[in-house]
């Protein structure tokens, strides 16, 4: 950084990305960031998730955020999804898994059914 100019144009950029993590949103997308999920790989699901709701333009509706400790490390990464009283949670996500979270459910109204821990656990 060469002047507060520089400095002010950095703060603006970042206060977009952070604003989708702190918002409001009816729906709230919670990650597991604790040292289990970022070594399963949370850290690249949890940005394809802002980068994927800001694409698609949801932050008025869609809040990114991210949490400690789930309780499940044999699922990481995990995503929670909260809409009012309802909870859909996802395991063993990936950037990929995560499009397509956006897409069908987050857009689409539809759970994917196949990544939920209900669909993962041992029989």
């Amino acid at each position: 950084m060469k002047s507060i100019e520089e400095l002010a144009k950095i703060r603006e950029q970042m206060k977009s990305k952070m604003a989708l993590r702190e918002s409001e949103g009816t729906i709230r997308v919670v990650v597991g960031m604790a040292t289990c999920g970022i070594a399963a790989g949370a850290r690249p699901v949890l940005n394809t998730l802002v980068e994927e709701v800001n694409k698609e333009n949801l932050t008025d509706k869609v809040s990114v955020t991210q949490t400690g400790c789930i309780g499940i490390c044999q699922y990481e990464p995990v995503v929670e999804v909260f809409e009012g009283d309802n909870k859909v949670t996802y395991v063993k996500m990936t950037s990929d898994k995560a499009k397509r979270v956006v897409a069908e459910h987050l857009i689409g109204g539809k759970v994917v059914e196949e990544y939920t821990i209900g669909a993962n656990q041992a029989v």
